[in-house]
């Protein structure tokens, strides 16, 4: 039975990706920092909260995360702990910088000290091209990342890199385009616009306020996308890969899926707020997943619109608990 270490167990990827591993006769362990609070929800939504393994510790902590590896003794490690809010980034840019960024440095350097044969799966980011320098990004495409959140998984992206060609380690960058599900926050603006469509059929909200509507992203389904990341640690030689669909969709054409699968129109709900712009915009995103094709035999599998729908149904079904 192979063993593995999962950062970030408790957010939308640790969970999709817990469930597709203990699917796959894995023991799958999970880093937890030490809070009050520890909200395990998304575990329970997928009915595996039992079946993992919790070893306290945090990714600001190497100590903590030298100790989690001597227990588990994994073969593979998947980091995917961060601040990952893009917003909260320009309010908490150091936090972002140390959490995000040096949290990577943390788990590599955990690694070589305990066992250097540990894969590591690295979570990198759309994000890392900002104001993209070519229609369609590829491995290729140069970075010019656009928020303190990218800048830190830039360097995070470059010291993966760096470990796996000074240190010989195992360790791949996957560069995920943006990836949704009913377990995505509700910061998140995909999650904000199907749980505002959920509140406003049961008349508990009247308006969805957002940002710019005109931004166009690559969305994928995560559940799909946790096969990728398991993929790259699957071959015979560590790389980097572009993991998205190829297709881009704007905020707006988002919005209008979500109201029109429950019979309204979205113009008459969605309101553009200027507030809600980000300081410095990444107005197109478009992943060329070719590569991840061609070498791990991975294409995803979830349409925007199944996807879309999937996640008002999941909020429907919520809000009406709530009532």
């Amino acid at each position: 039975m192979k063993t593995a270490f999962l950062t970030g167990i408790t957010g939308q990827d640790g969970a999709y990706l817990a469930k597709f591993l203990l699917e796959r006769g894995y023991h799958v362990a999970g880093l937890v920092p030490r809070r009050s609070t520890v909200d395990r929800w998304r575990l329970e939504y997928l009915g595996i909260v039992d079946q993992v393994e919790y070893i306290d510790g945090d990714i600001m902590d190497v100590s903590s995360l030298i100790r989690g590896l001597k227990a588990c003794k994994p073969q593979e490690v998947y980091h995917l702990a961060a601040q990952s809010f893009v917003g909260s980034s320009w309010e908490q840019p150091i936090l972002t910088a140390q959490v995000t960024g040096m949290g990577v440095l943390h788990v590599l350097e955990a690694i070589r000290e305990v066992d250097p044969s540990i894969k590591m799966y690295q979570a990198s980011s759309s994000e890392l091209y900002g104001l993209i320098q070519e229609p369609q990004q590829s491995e290729n495409t140069p970075f010019y990342p656009r928020s303190p959140y990218a800048v830190s998984k830039l360097f995070g992206y470059w010291m993966t890199k760096n470990y796996r060609e000074s240190f010989q380690m195992y360790a791949c960058n996957g560069i995920l385009f943006n990836h949704e599900s009913p377990l995505r926050g509700l910061e998140f603006v995909t999650r904000k616009v199907t749980d505002a469509v959920a509140r406003i059929v049961h008349q508990k909200q009247k308006e969805l306020r957002l940002g710019n509507i005109a931004a166009k992203r690559d969305w994928g389904f995560a559940g799909d996308y946790v096969e990728a990341m398991w993929l790259m640690l699957q071959q015979n030689t560590p790389d980097d890969f572009v993991i998205a669909t190829g297709k881009t969709s704007t905020v707006e054409e988002m919005c209008r899926i979500a109201f029109d699968y429950v019979g309204l129109n979205y113009q008459d709900y969605v309101v553009v707020d200027p507030t809600l712009y980000r300081p410095a915009e990444v107005d197109i995103l478009l992943g060329n997943p070719e590569k991840a094709k061609q070498e791990l035999g991975w294409a995803p599998k979830t349409k925007l619109e199944q996807l879309v729908h999937m996640m008002v149904e999941a909020d429907l079904r919520r809000v009406a608990k709530m009532s």
